[in-house]
């Protein structure tokens, strides 16, 4: 099993009334889909066949009851959630002409920051062997300090993967603390736009150096269509990104996150540090996870595909 802790966000997208409807000409039309990148992860994860735990703080307003039917639909295992009295984060997205996203928050007071040492016991992760976070969740404040601490605990006895997933409207670059996060951090996945938030200017290769010095076994770096780079303790690889029609890119890197997890899970290879794997295997699970990505891509919103569709 593989546990997800972080945030759902309801992800809306604004249109023009259609046409013929009551709506005029000032008025935008919002529709939402449940999103939120560590969400986006444990739905990927269990609609490819891993059991998939989400460590969230799901409100009782429309939104959390929309992500609490999304991720049991998918299979996710809710029982490590907690109830939230605050409400859900909105998250209002503006595609560009390459389906990419934009997005402004709504997120002063919501659900997902506020984490306390005493809802994240070691107990919450189950029978996991491993533990994927990162997002706004591990640097959000009132809880990012909380969930930071509750994932150096559990690499005591799980594989810890990290996805900074930056926001830049929500978070300063000092917020991530990726070479603190490597010390306890077995993998480390970002995007490009990622990398030059956080290193502006420093090649992927020499970045992932910096990275596998402060810890990290596995650092792998999605390039949109270009594909991925792959570097295991500084052997590196590229994998190519699969050719579809794209509809928008929303949850593609989130996508990929399961994607790789789930090959490597399927191995027997998370549950410690990561000491049998090579640089094949994971070239091998970066092109699995380049293909989940693509399939998300080829569709509306942050709908990763099930199993049968690989």
């Amino acid at each position: 099993m593989i546990a997800v802790l972080g945030e759902c966000v309801a992800d809306a997208f604004a249109g023009r009334p259609a046409a013929g409807s009551s709506g005029g000409p000032a008025e935008l039309v919002l529709r939402a889909l449940p999103g939120g990148g560590p969400a986006n992860t444990a739905v990927a994860l269990a609609r490819l066949g891993t059991r998939a735990r989400f460590l969230g703080r799901l409100s009782h307003d429309v939104f959390g009851a929309l992500f609490r039917e999304r991720l049991s639909a998918s299979g996710v295992d809710l029982t490590a959630c907690v109830e939230a009295g605050e409400p859900s984060t909105l998250a209002v997205a503006a595609l560009d002409e390459h389906g990419r996203a934009e997005y402004t928050f709504y997120a002063t007071g919501t659900a997902d920051w506020q984490w306390s040492a005493g809802e994240l016991g070691l107990e919450r992760l189950g029978a996991a062997s491993c533990l994927h976070t990162g997002s706004l969740a591990l640097v959000k404040g009132p809880g990012g300090e909380a969930v930071e601490e509750f994932a150096r605990a559990a690499s005591a006895r799980a594989t810890i993967s990290i996805d900074p997933n930056v926001r830049p409207s929500l978070a300063a670059r000092g917020d991530y603390q990726v070479e603190r996060w490597c010390a306890f951090a077995d993998i480390l996945k970002l995007s490009d736009d990622d990398l030059g938030f956080l290193l502006p200017g420093v090649p992927p290769e020499q970045a992932c150096d910096r990275w596998h010095a402060a810890g990290a076994r596995l650092v792998v770096v999605t390039r949109g269509a270009a594909g991925a780079l792959v570097s295991l303790d500084g052997e590196r690889a590229t994998v190519a990104a699969p050719s579809v029609e794209v509809v928008d890119t929303v949850g593609a890197g989130d996508a990929f996150t399961a994607g790789l997890l789930h090959s490597l899970e399927a191995g027997g290879l998370l549950g410690g540090r990561l000491d049998t794997l090579d640089l094949e295997t994971v070239r091998a699970a970066a092109e699995y996870a380049a293909r989940v990505s693509a399939l998300t891509c080829s569709v509306a919103g942050a709908d990763p595909p099930w199993a049968h569709r690989l």
